[in-house]
């Protein structure tokens, strides 16, 4: 692995950009069965299609997609997106996932998302970032919670999934609250 594709380092994780040959990397990471369920991810995908996901991404300015490695081992465990950017409100959308159930639960979540929150707010000039998270998904929404993230709001009954409707609860954070809390 090439260090000089690390953007953003932390202790345990590091989040480095993407290129054509992850396309399959990603494939595998994200076709598991509970990685779907909660990411809420219906339709299957074929590698040439994540290749041409990827390659919009690259060239889309309002998404910044990195994926997440271990420093250990820079093994790829995840992907974390500051998407949907809008420059003039300084507000974006904010998106994680942990591909393999070993790697959930061990703080590499937490740690990449403070990173990419750091520079949403530090880098980006952002004022609000926000996400959405399905309510059967508890330790994500007490993750999110444990961060700092402020429960904004529920859509009610808006995924169905599994034969069942699920609540989106929608969480923000503001750059106020992101300073109060870890640049004091």
């Amino acid at each position: 692995m090439n260090r000089a594709s690390r953007l953003l380092t932390g202790n345990k994780v590091y989040l480095r950009t993407l290129n054509g040959e992850d396309a399959g990397l990603y494939y595998e990471m994200f076709h598991g069965a509970e990685v779907r369920r909660l990411t809420g991810t219906k339709n299957h995908v074929t590698k040439e299609q994540i290749e041409q996901y990827i390659a919009h991404k690259s060239g889309d300015d309002s998404t910044v997609l990195l994926l997440i490695a271990l420093k250990e081992n820079d093994e790829v465990i995840g992907d974390i997106a500051i998407q949907d950017i809008d420059g003039d409100n300084r507000n974006a959308n904010l998106r994680i996932a942990i591909g393999d159930e070993q790697h959930q639960g061990q703080g590499y979540g937490r740690e990449a998302l403070l990173l990419m929150l750091d520079y949403g707010f530090g880098i980006l000039n952002l004022h609000r970032i926000e996400l959405e998270v399905y309510s059967y998904n508890a330790r994500a929404t007490h993750v999110y919670e444990s961060i700092g993230f402020v429960q904004e709001g529920v859509r009610r009954q808006t995924l169905f999934y599994n034969h069942e409707y699920h609540d989106v609860i929608m969480m923000g954070m503001l750059e106020s609250e992101y300073r109060e809390r870890y640049l004091k």
